[in-house]
């Protein structure tokens, strides 16, 4: 892929993803795994808040506005987007490391919501054009088919109070915010063809593929996920290049027995990121996951609801490269709950039949970590979620 931004600088990539969707399409969630998964390759990851729920959620109510106020609206919308994204830009561009900027919607997902001509004349006064706002501004755009075209029996409103659409509705501003980006040079659609985590492995591979990262089988939909535990690791010397990450997960207490929630704290060199998760069995028991990227302040906050009944978990996470399979060595710090029966693990996704085609450096570095056996969620003694 050719780059038409100032992107690549110095053997380093800077690179400006657009994801965007319809109502209920799993973007809050999909930001996270995109974060996660890059941060975990080294890549240093901003986003950028989406600007009109920043903007709603100071008490603006379009029902209340004028016709000439809301146009108004809409241009200054668009222009406190602009400049929220031009700050995070501004930053990617002197960051020293490889950098994704995922811009929660972009320039164009406001067209979607103007008629044309107030549109045209908003860019005519401004001196902007779709070239520049759609085609040159953004790498790459994901739009994210909601969960009412498709996944139905998932479609909520419960999870965002800016958001109020029934199911018809969700699907007109879905099909309205695709159309909207028609014309940029790559735009990739994810559709709910899939269950919603293979769903958002999709939305990273796209990403991945646009970029020319090589995930190998970690986000084929034919791979699993396996977890070895280890008795003993090799020396730092035996691995290939690598990234540690200190992390810490707390549990807390929900009103509902079926939700699981835990805040994460993850960094390196006193840097940090917070992360909600909620965790909760849905249609079919199918076992969801919302993720949210939350600040400093929110996981203060949060950690005042912590579950004193459950152990906090401490964990070096250690993730690399080995044999084009991505993986990830977890080293458990005490205290542990005294069932606990390991004190690292190895994660990593592959197709089984391709075991046997693992190198003979992969084998040495496996076999001198000591692999003792396969671990098992569904184990109360290596499972994270233990009570004192």
């Amino acid at each position: 892929m050719i780059m038409t931004l100032d992107s690549v600088k110095k053997d380093r990539t800077v690179y400006r993803l657009v994801l965007t969707g319809g109502p209920c399409s799993g973007k809050t969630t999909g930001q996270a795994r995109l974060c996660t998964f890059f941060e975990n390759l080294g890549w240093k990851v901003y986003r950028v808040p989406e600007a009109a729920t920043v903007l709603l959620n100071g008490g603006v109510r379009f029902p209340d506005l004028t016709p000439s106020e809301a146009e108004k609206f809409q241009e200054n919308l668009l222009k406190t987007m602009m400049a929220m994204e031009e700050t995070y830009f501004s930053l990617a561009a002197t960051c020293g490391r490889n950098c994704l900027v995922i811009c929660d919607r972009g320039t164009m997902d406001a067209a979607a919501f103007i008629p044309k001509d107030v549109w045209e004349n908003m860019l005519a006064a401004n001196g902007w054009n779709a070239v520049q706002l759609r085609d040159n501004r953004y790498n790459q755009v994901v739009h994210l088919i909601t969960a009412a075209s498709g996944a139905e029996e998932f479609y909520n409103v419960e999870d965002n109070s800016c958001r109020t659409e029934g199911l018809d509705l969700a699907r007109e501003r879905d099909r309205r915010a695709a159309e909207a980006w028609v014309g940029h040079p790559y735009i990739d659609v994810i559709d709910n063809s899939t269950d919603f985590d293979t769903k958002l492995r999709r939305l990273i591979a796209s990403v991945c593929r646009r970029i020319g990262i090589d995930t190998g089988d970690r986000l084929a939909t034919n791979s699993h996920k396996l977890k070895f535990l280890l008795s003993e690791l090799a020396p730092d010397e035996m691995f290939p290049p690598f990234q540690d990450f200190e992390v810490v997960h707390d549990y807390l207490v929900t009103s509902n027995p079926k939700v699981q929630a835990r805040l994460r704290k993850r960094g390196q060199n006193g840097n940090w990121s917070y992360m909600h998760t909620q965790r909760r069995r849905d249609v079919d028991s199918q076992v969801i996951e919302v993720k949210r990227q939350i600040t400093h302040r929110d996981y203060i906050n949060m950690l005042s609801q912590r579950d004193e009944k459950h152990y906090r978990v401490l964990k070096l996470r250690r993730c690399f490269m080995l044999d084009n399979m991505y993986m990830q060595m977890d080293i458990y710090k005490g205290p542990c709950h005294p069932r606990s029966v390991f004190g690292a693990e190895a994660i990593f996704y592959i197709r089984h039949d391709q075991i046997a085609n693992l190198t003979k450096f992969s084998f040495r570095l496996l076999e001198a970590n000591a692999i003792v056996g396969q671990s098992r969620t569904l184990n109360p003694a290596t499972h994270l979620y233990l009570n004192h």
